[in-house]
């Protein structure tokens, strides 16, 4: 064990090592690893996991060449009640009918529009942030990734009534936090309980929108799920709900996540910050999709930043027959935790794991061929997120808004990562803005 490490929390019973994991998640991580190999077994939130460490372990769960693994079960033991129906929870057969009826939803066209859409809109809310000061980047980026996923992916809530977005947004991050509840209960004032509510809001709010969405012919999200259609098959009322629930908070959440850790970095980083900056410029107002390929740089720091902080660093699985994993046998009905984040930081495979340097991806180096699943911040196999290219656009847009019209600094050390959902800056991430002339530029 590193001197460097933090000490290991004695296992509370019930919880088990759940509160380590919760104080530092990387460095359980590799001692979970060093002390007990890839496949181990554990108590985690109340629950028997079998934790899966390191790339080759996890390369064998998330190929799934015997089908033993499922993600319904397995997400559904954390936010099932939550994101019941959404895309991700699915499996098998049912999930290539949903996948395949969806991906109609994400085609290179589709994309196209979905940009042409979010850029006017960055560009107003943006023209909104201060002029100068200190902002809490986290908080913002997330107002303003929700106001862009009701915008793009809704075709503008309309119907919102007043204070209503605000809600919405409450409700997604209770849905979230409730995947390491203690207290799985429905009852008031509990994480649990606040997400089962928020659940019900949000079923409320896209289905009051749901009619008006089935009889129009909107570009948005909405809109095209409801038309989706491959030999008669359609989806329902129902499964639109849950896809739009789903795939809202899949949208504004890790392209939030991705988005503050880049301006972190930038902040600290003021050469990537203007090159970067140099780029934003040489586009026009409104850049298309095909535009946004080329910055080519922009790639090598977004890459790099979901190599720090990929947005899901734990993959739920569940078995559905006995398997077993680099040689070690894993029972059926058996709670796995595939823990990606660990491959991210793991020397064996990256320079300097804990430097920012994005220039590990360029084609020079490449580092993230150093292993197959070295780098994986989307997941893998059948369940590889099928949004990462509209998710990649849009984290583009906004640093290319951002860059235009602001230069920032970030504190070298700030505070630690809040693990108790989906990681998040717990300080709120202060960043020192100051508006750019854009004229003189």
């Amino acid at each position: 064990m590193s001197t460097s490490s933090p000490p290991l929390r004695r296992a509370v019973p019930f919880l088990g090592p759940t509160l380590d994991y919760l104080h530092d998640p990387t460095a359980f991580m590799a001692r979970r690893l060093s002390d007990h190999g890839p496949v181990s077994h554990m108590s985690f939130a109340g629950r028997r996991w079998t934790v899966v460490i390191g790339a080759d372990a996890c390369s064998e769960v998330l190929l799934n060449k015997d089908k033993a693994f499922a993600n319904g079960p397995g997400w559904g033991a954390l936010v099932g009640p939550f994101f019941d129906g959404g895309l991700m929870l699915l499996d098998f057969d049912e999930h290539h009918r949903h996948r395949r009826l969806m991906q109609q939803a994400f085609t290179r066209d589709r994309l196209d529009s979905y940009v042409a859409a979010l850029s006017p809109t960055t560009s107003a809310l943006l023209d909104a942030w201060p002029d100068d000061g200190s902002v809490l980047a986290y908080p913002a980026l997330k107002t303003l990734t929700l106001d862009l996923a009701t915008a793009v992916f809704m075709g503008g809530a309309e119907l919102a009534r007043p204070g209503e977005l605000d809600a919405v947004n409450t409700a997604f991050i209770d849905c979230v936090q409730a995947a390491t509840a203690f207290v799985r209960l429905p009852l008031p004032g509990t994480r649990w309980g606040r997400a089962l509510a928020g659940r019900r809001l949000l079923e409320e709010f896209l289905t009051r929108h749901l009619p008006r969405r089935r009889a129009g012919q909107g570009d948005d999200l909405f809109s095209v799920l409801c038309r989706l259609s491959e030999d008669g098959d359609t989806f329902s009322d129902r499964d639109v709900v849950n896809h739009m629930i789903f795939l809202l908070m899949a949208a504004h959440d890790t392209s939030t996540i991705t988005t503050s850790t880049a301006m972190r970095e930038l902040g600290r980083h003021s050469t990537w910050q203007e090159r970067l900056r140099e780029q934003a410029r040489s586009l026009p107002e409104h850049p298309t999709l095909a535009e946004l390929d080329e910055l080519t740089d922009f790639d090598l720091v977004i890459k790099e930043c979901l190599r720090l902080v990929p947005p899901v660093p734990v993959l739920a699985r569940h078995t559905v027959k006995p398997t077993e994993v680099c040689g070690v046998p894993i029972p059926a009905g058996r709670l796995t935790a595939t823990m990606v984040h660990h491959q991210h930081h793991d020397p064996q495979w990256w320079t300097a794991p804990d430097v920012f340097d994005p220039e590990r991806f360029d084609e020079e180096r490449r580092e993230d061929r150093s292993h197959r699943h070295a780098w994986e911040p989307f997941g893998g196999g059948v369940h590889k997120c099928l949004g990462m290219f509209f998710a990649g656009a849009e984290v583009k847009l906004l640093l290319v808004h951002l860059l235009r019209r602001y230069a920032w600094t970030t504190a070298e050390t700030t505070s630690p990562l809040n693990y108790l959902s989906l990681p998040f800056p717990a300080d709120g991430q202060p960043v020192a803005l100051h508006r750019i002339d854009r004229s003189a530029a």
